[in-house]
């Protein structure tokens, strides 16, 4: 993945939807049973191992960078405690690193995250050092991004290089539906699951009909087996994936759903609309702005969210890391720490990782998932002090609000808030009620927007990513 585009521009979705040049169609069931595609799925278990283990291997470089800068590092300078200031030179840093990957180097430092998790042209190996340098420097160091996007791009580009260096004659149909497999199998190691990115990726793409097998799945495959041995790699070093690996909240039961508890998930979805909505203008706006000069602009887009995090750290006497970084790893602890945070204090954690989310999403590379599912995780524990909301319900619905109003993918959201929750029965129906409602209201916004919108609008840097 190295741009985002929109659904108007997108072309044939991934994996080929029909032959190229208008010739015979492909019948799908033919195809499965060929000898070919059963060489395809084999290339796609391969691709599989290598994708997982090159995921496995980011992740915790990400995961090292963090601890190394931001708690080692301090202490072998001589500190007690973390300074204060600490944030600001390790994101000036960050800035100039990123800066040199997107102005610099092929392939623009990667996915644009301002545009959501819409699928461009593939990351093609010559781009993925990079996507890779932006990526680690951005999220590694504290921006607010997850590394959901990057994976993407991992995935894809390990898998185009794989063809490449068999030396066999791949058809460039079956080499975007290795690249499509590579991206389900590095997805599966976010997520945990392999099938919570094989409907990602389809989900984005656009893939359906009678073609939707073909892709599915050598990406099945290339997901399930990565998965075997994202674990195994876990298992063989000791090192454990529950800094980065999504995981479960503890919330209580919640076995039946009122009146009350749809008209508020109406109410409630329809505000996170309205302040994602906010927060990605915020993204693409910043993006703008430091699209003309990058070298400059990045080290002081990164500064101003070093500065948020160190007044909220100041105003609520705790951690700057609260607003730094994705929040993936902090979010059963935010959670089982709710009942010490004044309302005070959680609204002021929402208007600043917003407002950091908002410039890391149009200075930075990272995906644009996890800070949104932190964000649906804090707007729930505000909610809960109106009358008649309960805990699980509200958090599982602005959880899954809060991420259709980034990604434009309503049963990906639905998937994911359920999975972060682990609802119910009780819950389950308001959050598919709370993804619709947010959906509809973040098109309609945007419809709106476009239309008041110049007619020759600047572009974002990140529009012209695609692969080259």
């Amino acid at each position: 993945m190295t741009g985002p585009q929109g659904a108007e521009d997108r072309g044939a979705p991934a994996g080929g939807g029909g032959p190229a040049g208008g010739g015979p169609p492909v019948d799908p069931g033919t195809l499965i049973r060929s000898r070919q595609y059963r060489r395809l799925l084999l290339f796609a278990a391969l691709i599989g191992i290598l994708v997982s283990i090159a995921g496995w291997a980011f992740l915790e470089l990400i995961h090292a960078i963090q601890q190394w800068v931001y708690t080692d590092l301090p202490s072998g300078l001589g500190f007690a405690d973390v300074p204060w200031w600490w944030p600001l030179p390790v994101l000036a840093v960050a800035g100039v690193v990123v800066a040199f990957a997107v102005g610099q180097l092929p392939g623009k430092g990667g996915h644009d995250p301002s545009r959501g998790l819409q699928p461009g042209a593939p990351t093609t190996p010559v781009q993925l050092p990079g996507v890779l340098v932006a990526a680690l420097a951005s999220i590694g160091l504290g921006l607010v991004l997850g590394p959901e996007a990057p994976l993407i791009a991992l995935g894809m580009g390990l898998a185009l290089l794989a063809v490449k260096l068999s030396r066999r004659d791949v058809p460039n149909q079956a080499g975007t539906v290795l690249a499509a497999a590579g991206s389900f199998a590095a997805l599966a190691t976010i997520f945990g699951n392999p099938v919570i990115g094989a409907i990602i990726i389809i989900e984005a793409a656009g893939l359906g009909g009678p073609t939707l097998p073909l892709v599915l799945l050598p990406g099945l495959i290339a997901a399930g087996i990565g998965s075997l041995v994202f674990v195994g790699m876990g298992w063989l070093t000791g090192l454990s994936s529950s800094a980065y690996a999504i995981s479960p909240l503890s919330l209580p039961a919640y076995p039946e759903p009122k009146l009350t508890d749809f008209l508020w998930t109406i109410a409630l979805s329809l505000v996170a609309a309205v302040v994602i909505f906010a927060i990605m203008r915020i993204g693409r706006r910043t993006g703008t702005i430091v699209g003309r000069r990058i070298a400059l602009l990045t080290p002081l887009a990164f500064l101003a969210v070093a500065v948020i995090a160190i007044v909220f750290a100041q105003i609520s006497d705790t951690s700057a890391n609260v607003v730094l970084f994705s929040g993936q790893d902090a979010m059963n602890a935010l959670v089982t720490q709710s009942a010490a945070l004044s309302l005070g204090t959680l609204a002021l954690l929402i208007v600043c990782k917003g407002l950091a989310w908002g410039i890391s999403l149009g200075s930075a590379r990272g995906g644009p998932t996890f800070p949104a599912i932190f964000l649906g995780i804090a707007g729930g524990l505000l909610a809960i002090h109106l009358p008649g909301v309960s805990e699980a319900p509200a958090i599982g619905v602005l959880v899954g609000a809060a991420v259709v109003s980034v990604l434009q993918l309503p049963l990906s959201s639905i998937i994911l808030a359920f999975v972060v929750t682990q609802a119910g029965a009780g819950v389950t129906p308001l959050i598919i009620v709370g993804v619709v409602v947010a959906y509809i209201a973040t098109k309609v916004l945007a419809a709106r927007v476009g239309r008041d919108a110049p007619s020759t609008p600047v572009p974002a840097p990140g529009e012209s990513m695609g692969a080259t």
